[in-house]
């Protein structure tokens, strides 16, 4: 039997099972339906999850079968053009075959947990993308760490969103081996441009790449500016304010597109060299908006105590911006960077050893200030398993028309998108644990999902009284 008469027929058998079961549930009772409906889309993710293993296996089997074809031949040679064979079967470029075989050799050869997780069907290929690119940097005994920490159970990553599982792969990456991660960082930032691509429609994409604390930065003032905009009446949509508001930043404000003598395009020129400028630079007479960036960490990378819990990233997010891990030895610069230019304060959180967040509660139907920063510091992102869009709104989890209080444990922050979607028919939501504080979503086919807050540093262990005092006379010098 020929390799085609081998592959053709079982995956035309397949294709045709697979039509056959969508088929299927168009033919139930009306009732059935959906339930049917949402329990084939899962299994079929987890399908193509499966096939995408197959792929890594079968892209390494190629590779294999090559090199010792061409055994006779040079090194440099053997593995020439497998690449682009994986990127003809696949219908994609060569740019795309090259890091499809890329991904292959490292899944088979050093994440054998993530592979084994994409063959259950659990771990999709773009987050096998995320384990092997943010572990690297490092040794092959840390990378293999991280795989089994993370891969080795479904339970540990279940409901995350794909932001949140290449944060934590960061984070645990900068735990494993601080000073890789600070070279790595010094690498990128060097590494800082801007580019432009073509987008449809006569539109273009402009975007940058820059350093963590300077993109949240700029993101947050043109969000404020967005939020403030729309308060006064401003009929335009928030994404519309915030890009106007950026073009009227950088052209100095003229509506045809031509910066002004006296524009911003001089100062930012002026200061050309200089890439850790603290100020977001704004429109010529147009008001300074204050945002403040938000750094949660905890007191022993604060103090730079030594060991592990020293070496543990902070979280920088602002208003508007989905928190960020960021190296330790990072953080202390950007605080002591921010304390020179008298522009740091400090909001003691208290946590259990866990990191998790002590409990408050309002009397108040509206979540009050110092709650409402509880929540977003607490959940970091919505709370909509596989949602990473920033909190725009607190949520009674039980409503309150329902009897639900303003509490820590019955509050939530969700995005603008999943609030609206919660309050339709149907949905409901419940606090199933508070240790870590967990909320189980009910969708109207009667499935659940689960979603775990994430978290935050953990403090020091063991402290002595001698260390508390010290600790605290340091943080509040």
């Amino acid at each position: 039997m020929d390799s085609a008469t081998f592959a053709t027929p079982l995956a035309a058998d397949l294709r045709e099972q697979v039509l056959a079961l969508a088929g299927a549930v168009g033919d139930l009772e009306a009732d059935q339906r959906d339930v049917a409906a949402v329990d084939l889309l899962g299994e079929l993710e987890s399908l193509k999850n499966t096939v995408a293993a197959a792929q890594a296996r079968l892209s390494v089997l190629l590779q294999d079968t090559r090199v010792a074809q061409r055994s006779h031949q040079p090194v440099a040679m053997r593995e020439r053009g497998i690449g682009a064979e994986v990127a003809l079967a696949r219908r994609e470029s060569p740019h795309r075959g090259g890091i499809h075989l890329g991904l292959a050799v490292v899944l088979c050869a050093e994440l054998p947990h993530t592979l084994a997780a994409m063959e259950a069907g659990w771990c999709s290929e773009w987050r096998a993308v995320q384990v092997a690119q943010g572990t690297a940097c490092l040794s092959l005994a840390d990378r293999k760490a991280i795989d089994a920490e993370l891969m080795a159970d479904p339970s540990t990553t279940r409901g995350w969103g794909d932001r949140r599982f290449r944060a934590e792969v960061d984070r645990l990456a900068y735990v494993a081996d601080p000073v890789a991660a600070v070279e790595r960082r010094a690498k990128a930032v060097a590494q800082r441009h801007a580019s432009l691509r073509p987008a449809p429609d006569g539109m273009t994409r402009f975007s940058a790449v820059l350093p963590l604390e300077q993109g949240v930065a700029v993101h947050a003032t043109l969000g404020r500016a967005a939020d403030v905009a729309r308060a006064a009446g401003d009929e335009r949509s928030r994404g519309q304010v915030m890009v106007d508001a950026l073009v009227a930043a950088v052209l100095g404000g003229r509506a045809d597109g031509q910066p002004r003598r006296s524009s911003v395009v001089e100062s930012v020129a002026a200061r050309a060299g200089t890439w850790d400028q603290t100020v977001v630079p704004t429109a010529v007479g147009a008001p300074v908006v204050p945002v403040a960036v938000q750094v949660v960490v905890s007191d022993a990378t604060l103090l730079n105590l030594p060991g592990k819990s020293g070496d543990e990233p902070g979280w920088v997010s602002a208003p508007g911006v989905t928190p960020v891990p960021l190296p330790a030895d990072d953080v202390r610069d950007l605080v002591a960077r921010a304390q020179e230019a008298g522009l740091a304060s400090l909001r003691r959180l208290y946590a259990d050893p866990d990191g998790q967040l002590l409990a408050m509660d309002s009397r108040s139907r509206v979540f009050p200030a110092g709650l409402a920063q509880f929540l977003a510091t607490r959940d970091r992102c919505c709370r909509r398993p596989y949602c990473d869009a920033p909190v725009r709104h607190r949520d009674h989890v039980r409503p309150w028309a329902d009897g639900g209080r303003t509490t820590a444990e019955n509050g939530q922050g969700l995005c603008e998108a999943c609030n609206q979607a919660k309050e339709a028919s149907a949905w409901a939501a419940q606090v199933a644990d508070t240790d870590p504080h967990t909320v189980e979503t009910t969708t109207p086919t009667g499935h659940r999902h689960r979603s775990r807050a994430p978290g935050l540093p953990p403090p020091r262990d063991h402290a002595s009284l001698i260390e508390v005092r010290l600790a605290d006379f340091l943080l509040s010098a």
